[in-house]
C-alpha cells in the first residue's frame, strides 16, 4: 500500500512540473507574439540582446532581421549587424550568416569586430564546402575569402588557423582533380583515348598543387596511363610511349622510393622493356 501512495506521489509531482514548464512556455509565448506586435523598437533591441545573450537564436534573429533595417546608420546598427549575423551562424544558416558578415564588413571596416567577421565569413564558406565528388564554387569561395582574411589581417592570431584551413581545402580540390582523373582512367578507351585525359587531369593537379598529400596517387595513376596508352598503341606511335612510360617509371621510382605502389611500377617496367626487345 505504501509502495502505491508512493508511485502515485511520484506520477502527480511529475506531471506538476510538466504543467509548470508548459504554462511557463505558453506565457513566453505570448510575452514574444506581444513584443513582436508591439511598436516598441527600444523593446525590441533590449529583448532580441536578451535573446541573443540566452542563445534563443531564433526569437533573437527575428528581431534583429527588422532591427537592422530600423537602426540602420544608428549607434546600434553595429552591435545589431553582428549580433544578428551571429545568430545566423548560431542557427547554421552558413550561407546567410556569411552574408551578413561579409555586410558588416564593408559597412563597419574600422570596426574591431571586423576582423573577426572576415575570418567568419570565410569560416562559413568553409562549412558549406560540400563532399569532394560535388561542386566545389563554396570551396573556392572559402579559400579566397581566408587569403582575404590573412591581406587584411597578417597579424592576427587566426591567420594560422586560416593557413590550416586553406590547405585542408586545397586537399579537397586536388581529390576532386584527382577522381576526376581517375574517372578518365576508368574509362579506359571507352568513346575515345580517355588515359591522356587521365595523364592531362593529373598533371594539372600537380602543377596546380605540387605540395598535395596526394601527390603519391596522381603521379602512379600518370605511369599506369602512360603504360596502357602504349600497350594499346598502334606500332608506329608505341615504342615513343614505350620510353616515356618508363621515363615516367623514373621519375616515379626517385620520389617515391617506398611507395606502395611500388611493386606495381616494377612490373610495369619490366613490361615496358620487354615490349622494346
Amino acid at each position: 500500500m505504501v509502495l502505491v501512495v508512493k508511485q502515485l506521489t511520484y506520477r502527480m509531482n511529475i506531471r506538476l512540473v510538466l504543467i509548470v514548464i508548459l504554462a511557463g512556455w505558453l506565457s513566453s509565448c505570448s510575452q514574444y507574439q506581444k513584443l513582436l506586435k508591439s511598436q516598441d523598437y527600444e523593446l525590441w533591441y533590449t529583448k532580441a540582446m536578451e535573446y541573443y545573450e540566452k542563445e534563443d537564436f531564433t526569437r533573437a534573429a527575428t528581431l534583429f532581421n527588422e532591427l537592422h533595417t530600423i537602426y540602420r546608420g544608428s549607434e546600434k546598427a553595429e552591435s545589431i549587424n553582428y549580433s544578428y549575423a551571429n545568430c545566423l551562424f548560431g542557427l547554421k544558416d552558413y550561407m546567410l550568416a556569411g552574408h551578413y558578415y561579409r555586410e558588416f564588413v564593408k559597412t563597419f571596416p574600422a570596426s574591431d569586430l571586423a576582423e573577426e567577421c572576415q575570418f567568419k565569413s570565410a569560416y562559413c564558406y568553409y562549412m558549406s564546402s560540400p563532399k569532394p565528388r560535388l561542386d566545389q564554387t563554396d570551396t573556392d569561395n572559402a579559400i579566397s575569402e581566408f587569403q582575404l582574411f590573412i591581406n587584411m589581417f597578417p597579424n592576427s592570431s587566426r591567420v594560422d588557423e586560416a593557413t590550416r584551413l586553406m590547405d585542408e581545402l586545397r586537399d579537397k580540390l586536388v581529390y576532386k582533380s584527382y577522381l576526376n582523373a581517375k574517372l578518365y582512367f576508368n574509362l579506359g578507351t571507352y568513346m575515345g583515348n580517355n588515359y591522356q585525359s587521365a595523364v592531362i587531369a593529373a598533371q594539372n593537379s600537380l602543377k596546380d598543387f605540387p605540395d598535395t598529400k596526394y601527390r603519391e596517387e596522381l603521379s602512379f595513376l600518370i605511369l599506369e596511363s602512360k603504360y596502357i596508352q602504349a600497350v594499346n598503341s598502334v606500332e608506329e606511335k608505341k615504342e615513343d610511349r614505350v620510353r616515356d612510360a618508363i621515363d615516367e617509371y623514373y621519375s616515379f621510382v626517385n620520389e617515391f622510393s617506398e611507395s606502395k605502389y611500388g611493386k606495381r611500377a616494377d612490373k610495369i617496367l619490366q613490361s615496358s622493356e620487354t615490349m622494346l626487345k
